[in-house]
């Protein structure tokens, strides 16, 4: 196989860059040098049954992610190994086009197998035998995720920070990427912070997982500031919830819901969420009215009077609204 080059930041020195080349087994184990930097000689696991070598370069590399774009975005001179590259992705909302080699992404994984291949066996004269052209088109994936993935597919590596590990570990289940799982899990759990919690948590929101919560764990949800959801979105969920929480139980509304009711935040809401909030409550009583009454009250007396300060507290996602200012203990 020719020799395939992408540039990949040295994690243990970030201010160097390597160049990594992939190559025939029988070219020897990996060898690491980067200048002066204490590489070790050392060997791994190699994909696809390749050996890999890695061979120091002089272009600086400030970040994972430009390492990346060098490799798999820029437009390849005529010397780059990658401009033999076959296939390209366009990538997110931005349309990113990241090039790669189907040999690669075959040998490494089934769903790219499937993508990229030439058709079940038996059929080479007909016309699935012929590999699909391209480009793909992914639009539902982070840029910065998806070259992660081919990251990996590459190197047997992969370079994580907390604001894309959660989607990467998503992609590896989506792709049947095993080791990768491994990787995020474990980059996941020694890295975790109150702040990545919330994070996962509040993607829940957004799943049907979320209606499989107990009213106990919904609840410790609600208390945090850290959520990135608007509160008359996190009404809704909770009525969603309660209403198959009700069916599965076969207990009422208000019953099931008692507990995490208790979190939301209505205070925060404008005069006219609220008189709407008070119409669809009467249909399922999901909220007591001492709750809903207590909210008008804030709004009358232009403070958080009689309500614990911790519902007139915005969170990170919440919408500003004029009354807001008033809620706000430091405001003058």
């Amino acid at each position: 196989m020719a020799g395939c080059a992408f540039q990949r930041t040295c994690l243990t020195h970030p201010a160097c860059s390597i160049q990594i080349a992939v190559r025939s087994h029988q070219q020897g184990p990996l060898h690491a040098s980067a200048g002066k930097s204490p590489w070790v000689k050392t060997k791994r696991h190699c994909p696809a049954g390749m050996g890999t070598q890695l061979v120091p370069a002089r272009v600086p590399c400030p970040s994972p992610r430009a390492s990346r774009a060098l490799a798999f975005q820029a437009p390849h001179p005529s010397w780059s190994p990658l401009s033999h590259s076959d296939v390209t992705f366009v990538v997110g909302q931005e349309q990113q086009k990241v090039f790669a080699h189907r040999c690669v992404l075959a040998c490494r994984c089934q769903a790219f197998q499937g993508m990229l291949g030439q058709g079940p066996a038996g059929s080479e004269d007909s016309p699935s035998s012929i590999p699909p052209p391209g480009p793909f088109i992914l639009g539902n994936v982070q840029p910065e995720v998806f070259l992660a993935v081919i990251e990996f597919l590459y190197t047997n590596s992969v370079t994580l920070n907390s604001h894309i590990a959660l989607e990467v570990l998503t992609s590896s289940v989506e792709y049947g990427l095993q080791d990768l799982c491994k990787l995020c899990v474990k980059f996941i759990k020694d890295t975790l912070s109150v702040e990545q919690v919330c994070e996962a948590l509040q993607a829940v929101v957004r799943t049907q997982g979320f209606h499989e919560l107990s009213d106990v764990v919904l609840a410790w949800v609600l208390r945090s500031d850290r959520l990135a959801v608007d509160e008359l979105d996190l009404v809704q969920a909770v009525r969603e919830w309660a209403h198959v929480s009700s069916a599965v139980l076969e207990r009422p509304v208000p019953e099931v819901a008692a507990l995490p009711v208790r979190e939301l935040r209505l205070p925060l809401l404008a005069p006219s969420e609220l008189v709407t909030l008070e119409s669809h409550n009467q249909r399922d009583l999901l909220i007591p009215v001492e709750s809903i009454a207590a909210a008008w009250r804030s709004h009358a007396l232009r403070k958080g009077s009689g309500v614990p300060s911790r519902l007139c507290r915005p969170r990170r996602g919440t919408r500003p609204r004029d009354h807001h200012r008033h809620l706000d203990p430091h405001a003058k």
